[in-house]
Formats: structure tokens, sequence, C-alpha cells
């Protein structure tokens, strides 16, 4: 797009001119209007091109996203949400361990998840999670999480990286298990 854009800039400069030069007022003024819109575009797109690199470089800051995140204490023993149901919440585990058994996975402080259920096409869980010990948690409604993911490219670009490591993770998980039986 970047380089068509450019052209388009180009050929409008050169076709007002033209337009000018030879007396040709529609073609001028055709060109002195599409000029200041192919600009505008160009300037959009280098500002989307310069948010993408910054959210790869930026990462996943949940510090920001506290203050939208309603917080909550899960007793140990407690499953905070099942495999196969609806999916409403991402969550981020503050304090305390959590355990996936159908991955056979712990999961520690600092980690998010759930983030896949509310992004899939039928907004089901993949998997089971049970706390282990008293957990503190934060969770962000399956709304606010699209809202930020539409609103803001460092959290989309976080969250897609998440969502496909994840993924990867599970699944090189599940390989190991089923190699080993």
């Amino acid at each position: 797009m970047l380089p068509l854009r450019v052209v388009a800039i180009s050929s409008n400069v050169l076709f007002a001119t033209y337009g000018a030069t030879v007396q040709i007022y529609p073609v001028l003024l055709l060109h002195l209007i599409l000029l200041p819109v192919n600009v505008i575009r160009l300037i959009q797109i280098l500002r989307l091109i310069k948010g993408v690199k910054a959210a790869q470089l930026s990462g996943l800051s949940m510090q920001s996203l506290l203050p939208l995140m309603s917080h909550r204490i899960v007793k140990a023993g407690q499953v905070l949400v099942e495999k196969g149901e609806k999916a409403s919440h991402m969550y981020y585990l503050h304090g305390g361990t959590m355990r996936i058994p159908e991955v056979d996975k712990t999961i520690e402080p600092g980690a998010v998840f759930g983030e896949i259920g509310i992004f899939a096409r039928e907004q089901k869980r993949t998997a089971t999670v049970i706390c282990i010990s008293d957990c503190e948690i934060y969770e962000l409604s399956e709304s606010r999480a699209k809202q930020l993911y539409y609103q803001n490219p460092s959290f989309g670009f976080a969250l897609i990286q998440l969502i496909i490591a994840r993924l990867l993770d599970n699944n090189d998980l599940l390989q190991t298990a089923r190699g080993a039986a």
C-alpha cells in the first residue's frame, strides 16, 4: 500500500502540473482535490506501521490493564473455569498457583490465561483451570478484552502472540504426552 500511495501522490502532482500548464482546469481541479486525500492516507499508513512496530517491541503489560480488571480471591480446590463452558473472562494470576489438568501444566503468578476461549468462534473454554492454592486473580470481561483488542494495537498484537504461543505450547505438551503413552 505504501508504494501505491507514493505513486498516487506523484501522479497527482504531475497531472496537476500538466492541467495547469495546458490549462485543462477539470484535470487540475481533480488532482488538487486528490493530492491532500492521498497525503492524509499516506500519513495514516505510516502511523499504522509505526504503531505495529511499537506493538511488536512492547509486549503485554498487565500493570496498565489492572485498573480495567476486577479483582477476586479464589479458594484452593475451586474450579475457576471448566472445559467446554462459555468463556466470559480472561484472567491474570496475581498470586497463588493453578493447574490445567488437560495438559498437566501449572500456572504461576504473572500468567495470563483464558484468552483463547473469549476469542474462539463458539466462545468455549478449551481447558479446565483448578486452584491448587488460594489465588488472587484479576479478570477482564470478554467485551472489554475485545474493545481493547480493537482500540489498542499493542494489546491486540501482544494478545495474538500470547494465543499463538499458548496453542503451540499446548500442542507440544500433547504431542509429548502421546509419545510417552
